[in-house]
């Protein structure tokens, strides 16, 4: 009897597993294209949070960098397009890729969207949550090579309380405080971008030209 229970559990476990992964994204038009840099559009902001397109965007470069790509300063594109009367997110995101491509000379842009950023409380926890979705597009013809979504939080850090009811409830009303004020999100907003374009992440960005490991495998599932 318990080793039927255990032989359930174990697939069970197997199956929950499965539904809650992502399929491996498929790379065909990403290695046709082989793209060497990356300019960082300006990010949709569906957040109450004004510091958030900040925030997020100064984290974005580093992953992208890192898994062997040239990014254009975050700064530079940002002052071109407000020298050009372009100042709105959503009208920079607009602007035609061929036209992208015509002013920076880059392989392609990255469109972003922030979904979720900062603190809330409920009950007896507080959580600093960003969600991103971007999508990597070839300004030369438009087509898209690569789309995901990420999200990380602050209770991913937190260790377990023993304090009971009442110390959960003061050291949930404590983070928030200290969470907002110190504006965690522009860290886990770090933890995001990684997670979400690291080339070392299970379907983020292939390596780069740039990348010791340019040519290798994406990662895997099991080696996320």
């Amino acid at each position: 009897m318990v080793t039927r229970f255990l032989a359930i559990f174990s697939l069970v476990s197997v199956l929950s597993a499965c539904v809650s992964m992502p399929p491996a994204h498929d790379y065909t038009a990403f290695k046709a294209s082989n793209p060497e840099s990356v300019i960082i559009l300006p990010p949709l902001n569906n957040t109450p949070e004004v510091i958030a397109p900040y925030s997020v965007m100064t984290q974005l470069a580093t992953p992208i960098a890192e898994s062997g790509f040239y990014v254009f300063p975050v700064a530079m594109v940002n002052q071109t397009f407000n020298n050009n009367g372009l100042t709105q997110a959503a009208d920079i995101q607009a602007v035609p890729t061929q036209k992208l491509k015509e002013i920076f000379g880059a392989d392609t842009a990255l469109y972003v969207t922030i979904d979720d950023y900062g603190t809330s409380y409920v009950v007896i926890s507080s959580e600093t949550r960003v969600t991103v979705t971007a999508s990597l597009v070839d300004l030369e013809t438009g087509q898209m090579l690569w789309t995901g979504t990420a999200s990380a939080s602050s209770a991913e850090q937190q260790n377990s309380n023993s304090g009971g009811l009442v110390g959960m409830l003061v050291q949930a009303a404590v983070s928030q405080i200290f969470e907002t004020i110190t504006d965690k999100g522009f860290e886990i907003a770090a933890m995001t971008s990684t997670r979400l374009l690291s080339a070392e992440s299970y379907n983020g960005l292939l390596y780069g030209p740039r990348s010791p490991k340019y040519g290798q495998p994406v990662p895997s599932e099991k080696q996320k």
